[in-house]
């Protein structure tokens, strides 16, 4: 809509009414729509309006505590507003005692946690000078016919799964797909994954992610680099709109379904590797999308005196998952990609953070851990931990609540590479692994079908590279080879040489991003 009409329209006939502090979010209603945001310590909000493609609010709307705020979450109704349009808020906390804890900046426009769509900047190409504006939220209508879907119901002993990155899956042109790089593409390779016999694909994070939170170059070849692997999130609930074939309003989300419907049509259940460890917030330094401009205390692990962020994950900072707020958040994100998406399953990356407390302690009964697994929507989804994290925890045959999660064996990777390459006194190790790993899966009502067996993931060397290279060469990312594990179990069994090159990615994780891994239930 043309900004100015927009902004008469707004002046002249949308109302701005109390409105309702349920559901979190936009809701798009009828006769308008209902705006619900949560902060225990802002003392002022304050609603932007924008239209698309305009970089200035087109109204604001300050919220009075005392007709909008229901607990701690303010909430507002504008009725006659239609969707399409964007949406943020601003926050301040006067007076604020603790500016080192409560990162509260009245300039700074915050995205809604609970946005379905985002725009300006949650995909595309760069701008220069590096890292994208604020993000907004779009508000979304979306209706899709799902027909008969149903999810393919696989047990877990016959299942097997193929993980893939949504862009590098299609994004060579040797792929021959019409739209690369993007969930449609994906789509036209489903004969290819049943030629294989897979049942399951894992997908690597499609959660909007930052793609331009670093600033470095290709040594090689001095373009400058983008954040590939999508392990910063940035909005848990929005598909990443640069993984669409379409990125006006709500064209990810249709496609994303449409992805979801089709492989559902062919047999293939759909696994979602998700990030609930960290976003890309990173540390003090990082900037500021959502979270901590909302409530920092209560997402993050901060330290009350520094306002310093413990850091697990490798990643700058921990989110708080088991604090009650963030264990809701959570599991309305749960929810909402099983029953709106219709996903069958999640893996969780670095899950053995969500059993730590609130000072790092490891909980013997994370309250988040048994409620996503207890939780009745998600009942009959697929729950696989990463069990470890970059803190030097690691749960492999421990992570277990009630014999729902199942877990990444990363024992099982480590000890078949390692006969692979023919370390000496192996063969019982790899019995040990072929038969079910009985000393981590046969304990406490754990079976064999509670491990995920695999020897290669997006972590470190694909399988050609584990029998070409002794040692990673991943220099093409800027990081001089120091990223990823310096380990790889890898063997240069004489067909490549150590010179002739090596993997290269865009940032990150070690290995070649155009391969994925195979992994066996």
């Amino acid at each position: 809509m043309d900004p100015h009409r927009l902004r008469r329209r707004l002046a002249s006939d949308v109302e701005l009414c109390r409105g309702s502090p349920v559901p979190l979010g936009a809701t798009v209603r009828p006769d308008g729509v209902n705006f619900a945001v949560a902060s225990r310590y802002a003392t002022s909000v304050t609603l932007l309006i924008f239209s698309l493609g305009e970089p200035h609010a087109m109204a604001e709307f300050p919220l009075d505590g005392r007709f909008h705020r229901t607990g701690e979450v303010w909430h507002a109704f504008l009725k006659g507003l239609d969707p399409g349009i964007q949406y943020a808020y601003r926050m301040d906390r006067v007076p604020n005692p603790q500016p080192h804890l409560h990162r509260f900046d009245p300039r700074q426009p915050l995205l809604d946690p609970y946005a379905q769509g985002l725009t300006d900047g949650a995909g595309g190409d760069m701008p220069p000078g590096g890292r994208r504006g604020p993000r907004r939220g779009l508000i979304v209508h979306d209706a899709f016919d799902w027909g008969d879907d149903e999810p393919p119901r696989i047990r877990p002993v016959e299942t097997i799964i193929y993980e893939l990155h949504v862009r590098g899956f299609t994004q060579h042109p040797s792929s021959g797909v019409s739209r690369p790089g993007t969930f449609a593409g994906l789509v036209e390779k489903i004969p290819d994954l049943q030629a294989l016999g897979v049942n399951a694909v894992e997908l690597m994070p499609v959660w909007a992610f930052e793609e331009a939170d670093n600033d470095r170059m290709n040594p090689c070849t001095g373009e400058r680099l983008l954040n590939y692997w999508g392990y910063n999130p940035i909005a848990f609930f929005a598909p990443h709109s640069s993984y669409a074939s379409r990125m006006g309003g709500g064209d990810p989300l249709r496609e994303f379904k449409e992805m979801v419907k089709r492989l559902h049509a062919a047999g293939i259940a759909v696994v979602l590797d998700v990030v609930v460890n960290h976003t890309a917030e990173g540390n003090e330094r990082g900037p500021t999308h959502a979270f901590r401009g909302l409530d920092n205390t209560i997402y993050s692990l901060v330290d009350p005196d520094t306002g310093a962020y413990r850091d697990d994950t490798g990643c700058g900072h921990t989110l708080h998952g088991n604090h009650p707020r963030v264990r809701e958040l959570l599991i309305d994100v749960l929810r909402y990609w099983v029953a709106e998406m219709h996903v069958d399953g999640f893996r969780f990356d670095l899950a053995s953070i969500l059993g730590r407390g609130e000072d790092g302690s490891v909980l013997a009964n994370p309250p988040v851990i048994e409620q996503i697994a207890e939780d009745p929507v998600l009942r009959q989804t697929a729950l696989i931990a990463e069990a470890w994290d970059a803190a030097g925890l690691s749960q492999v045959g421990h992570l277990n609540s009630g014999g729902r999660w199942a877990e990444w064996n990363g024992k099982f990777r480590d000890d078949v590479r390692r006969f692979v390459k023919s370390d000496p006194g192996m063969v019982s190790a790899l019995a040990t692994r072929l038969v079910g790993s009985a000393d981590l899966y046969q304990t406490s009502g754990r079976r064999p079908y509670h491990s995920v067996n695999f020897i290669t993931c997006h972590d470190g060397f694909p399988l050609a590279d584990l029998v070409a290279y002794n040692g990673k060469h991943n220099e093409a990312n800027g990081e001089g080879n120091a990223d990823g594990s310096h380990d790889n179990l890898s063997w240069n069994s004489g067909e490549i040489c150590e010179s002739s090159g090596g993997t290269g990615s865009s940032f990150g994780e070690t290995g070649d991003a155009t391969h994925v891994g195979l992994q066996i239930v």
